[in-house]
Parts: structure tokens; sequence; C-alpha cells
């Protein structure tokens, strides 16, 4: 039924976004998204594509040729890498502990692999002697790992991890959903095989695309499977073409206005500077703790493994965490996160993503938390 009355977007508040995502957008990137829209095979469009690429490549310290955003969140970066590695049968090691380590095991598993697990306590960084011992006892295609646990504010090892893994013949696949533009990501330095991430943490973008990038190992395993990827909308033999070379081949229509978002998020991270961009992250990250330790608030992660971008903060005995994050929302137009699984109502989820980490909004969110507290 069509509305007489205004448009309920007319109502939407102007809310500081300090969850687990997605985070404040700048300006510059919503006034992107409102360009007029191109033709999907546009010539000018395809300009943008190719900045797009080169872009992404610095930002995630790559060379890698195959390295283009997904359309479609974090989560389908996450298939896209799993469903174009994976066959049936095939041996992967998920090292988990949080929710989305969880649920690379639950996409693995549904792809007919033979998934093993090794687990860390939520809150507790991934043990790599651990993970020494498993691949000693046996050989797999895939080891995966969490860069930035957003469920639980913990930083893995993954550097760590890669020399192990590059011990064996196994592909090194790293979710850097949350860490992708706010802590270095050396994809190339490491040697990471498939990594995905997203939008709407540190890039500051709206959500709606996930930047992947794909080693030529990972490549030359793609090329090689024995059965076609199993899911035609994510399948790379297919997307590369309309995202490589001098003649495009159409293969579905890109989300036009997102990719002139994603544009300008990435022309804005090397504009400001990577490092600097690093460093503030750091910086706001080293306040909130500050401030937070001064109203009487502990962190749920150790110093050395916490991730600036999003903070874990334990609530404190007899605080409803519910109605807090209610006042926040309703009476500070403040938005912070909940935990999840095994951390549901022990922790708050504070971001500091991207456009989010300014000191105005660690004054705003500390001022705000105490008051409610």
């Amino acid at each position: 039924m069509f509305y007489k009355r205004a448009s309920l977007l007319d109502s939407v508040d102007k809310i500081t976004l300090m969850g687990p995502g997605p985070s404040c957008v700048p300006d510059e990137i919503y006034k992107a998204l409102s360009v007029s829209t191109l033709g999907h095979m546009d010539s000018e469009f395809i300009k943008i594509m190719d900045g797009i690429k080169e872009m992404q490549q610095q930002i995630m310290a790559t060379q890698n040729r195959l390295t283009v955003p997904i359309s479609g969140t974090g989560s389908a970066g996450m298939e896209t890498c799993f469903v174009n590695l994976i066959e049936p049968q095939d041996k992967v090691l998920i090292l988990k502990n949080g929710v989305f380590g969880n649920r690379m095991f639950d996409v693995a598993s549904r792809l007919g692999a033979e998934v093993d697990a090794i687990d860390a306590p939520w809150g507790i960084p991934i043990d790599p002697d651990k993970v020494r011992e498993q691949l000693a006892k046996k050989a797999y295609k895939i080891v995966a790992i969490v860069h930035a646990e957003t469920s639980t504010g913990v930083r893995n090892p993954i550097d760590e991890v890669a020399k192990l893994v590059h011990q064996t013949d196994a592909l090194y696949l790293v979710d850097a959903v949350t860490s992708l533009g706010g802590i270095p990501v050396p994809t190339d330095e490491i040697g990471i095989d498939a990594l995905y991430s997203g939008t709407q943490k540190c890039l500051s973008c709206p959500p709606g695309l996930s930047p992947v990038s794909f080693s030529e190992k990972a490549v030359k395993t793609i090329s090689n499977r024995k059965n076609k990827v199993p899911n035609w909308y994510l399948d790379m033999n297919m997307i590369i073409q309309y995202w490589n070379g001098a003649k495009r081949v159409y293969h579905h229509t890109a989300p036009i206005n997102m990719l002139y978002g994603l544009y300008q998020s990435l022309y804005l991270i090397l504009d400001e500077g990577m490092d600097a961009v690093y460093a503030r992250h750091m910086k706001y990250h080293n306040l909130l703790v500050k401030e937070l330790e001064g109203i009487g608030m502990k962190m749920l992660v150790e110093k050395e493994y916490r991730l600036p971008m999003l903070n874990a903060v334990v609530v404190p005995d007899g605080v409803d965490e519910a109605r807090v994050r209610s006042d926040l929302r309703t009476k500070y137009n403040i938005e912070i996160g909940a935990g999840l699984g095994d951390l549901a109502g022990k922790i708050f989820r504070i971001g500091l993503m991207g456009h989010t980490a300014r000191e105005e909004n660690v004054v705003k969110v500390v001022s705000a938390l105490k008051a409610s507290l």
C-alpha cells in the first residue's frame, strides 16, 4: 500500500555507530554513493573498477592479480573463499575462538569437507603450539583463521601460524573482515593464500561488498578443480572475466553505487596514509581503555592481544547490559554491541572502526556509559 505520509526514512536519526559494525560513514563516501549511476559495462565504470583493484591491492598489501570486491557482505567473502577452494572430502583445519571461527567451520562442513578444529576459549588467542602439534599429525588442504575475532576483541597470531602452515602444502586462509584498514594485514609478507574482508568495518563504507584476494597458488587450485564451483554467483573463474582484461565479460549486475563508495573509502585511507590510519586507531583505543578504567571498567582481553578497533569490555557485576545499551541508543544516540555466544550478557563490544576512531566519539561513549551505569 502506498504511504501517503512522509517516508519512514525522514525519521531516521543520525546515530554514532560504536558497535561491532557498521561504523560511521564519512560525508565523502555518502557523496560518492549519490553519484549518478553508470551501466556496469560502461567504459567509465571499468576505469573505476580498475582503480578499486589497484587501491585494494595496496591496502591488502598484496600483488595478487585476483584481488577484487565481491558483491555481498563479509560473509559472502567467506563463502567465496571456501566455495572456490574446497571440494568434497578435502581436509580442512579451522582455528576458532569465537563466532566467526565457528562460522568458518559451518561453511566448510556444508561443502562436504572433512573439517577438524583447534579451539581456544573465547577471549584467548589461538595457541600456535597446538597448531604445530595438529599439523604434525595430519595433512590439510586448507588451514583457516580469523585475524580479528569480532565477537571477542582478540587479535590472533596470524604471522606465527603462517610460518607453521608454510611448512606444509596447505593453503592459508584468513578472515580480515574487522582487521583490514585498522591494523596491518601483511598478505604477501606472511604468505596468505586467500583473504576476505568487508566494507562496513574499518573501511567505513556501508555494508554490501567484500574485498577478497587469492594468491597464485590459490588461483591454480581453483583452476585445477575436479568439479565445478558449486556456487554460480561466487565462482571466481567467472567473476574474474568481469574484473580483468581489456574486454570484460558480463557475469552479474554489479552494485554500481556501492562500488563508488568503496572507491572513495579506499581513496580516503590512502590519502590519510596507512601508517597514520593504524596509528589513529591505536591512539584512540588507548584513550578509550584509559577512560574506561578511570570509571572502574575492565577489558576482557589481555593487552598484548587486544584489537584497537573492537574493544570487549566486561559488564560490571549487577549491571543489566541490555538496559545500558538501550539507554545509550535512546538517550544518547550511540550504538554499542552486546556479547555473543559464550559472552552473551558478559561484555559490551565498543567499536572504534575507521571513521569512528576519533577523540570526540571516545569522550561521548565514556560519558554516556558513566551516566548510565
